[in-house]
């Protein structure tokens, strides 16, 4: 069933399955989204800042939002209105299952649109060694119950 805000509570937790990322897709993402030879080849790992062929940053943030999205299962969406800190610590290899844990730091409804919550929470990636590979903190709007975000009337011409 559908999350609304009224289902996100302080402190709550969420881990999503895992997803494995291939060597083929690291350099087919990359191909399009980010041609840096880290990305595109594998060489000994001593010949790459990334010590041998990893994940784009951008690409193990995109595999973190799908498990994301998937996890959370918001009615409607989640909008993020700010990331901050974002950092890959480790780099994503070739055969790497990818999982996320979201913890929930903070939630209220929206002063501004009460048919509406704000959450703040924190979201981790770790590969299938628990290391983890990608890190965030974000501040999202969602319904807070049964209204699916744009779909509701506006006021005051909003």
């Amino acid at each position: 069933m559908p999350r609304t805000f009224a289902d996100l509570a302080l402190g709550d937790r969420f881990v999503s399955e895992s997803q494995e990322i291939s060597k083929q897709e690291i350099i087919a993402f990359a191909r399009l989204y980010d041609p840096q030879g880290a990305h595109l080849k594998a060489k000994p790992k001593g010949d790459t800042l990334l010590g041998g062929l990893a994940s784009s940053g951008w690409q193990t943030a995109a595999i973190s939002m799908r498990l994301f999205v998937e996890t959370m299962n918001v009615e409607g969406a989640m909008i993020r209105v700010a990331v901050d800190g974002l950092r890959w610590p480790k780099p994503v290899r070739p055969g790497d299952a990818l999982r996320v844990e979201i913890k929930i730091l903070s939630a209220r409804r929206s002063t501004k649109r009460p048919e509406f919550g704000v959450i703040r929470y924190r979201c981790i990636t770790r590969n299938q060694e628990d290391e983890i590979v990608q890190r965030y903190l974000a501040t999202a709007i969602l319904p807070a119950r049964g209204r699916k975000l744009g779909t509701g009337a506006q006021k005051n011409g909003q």
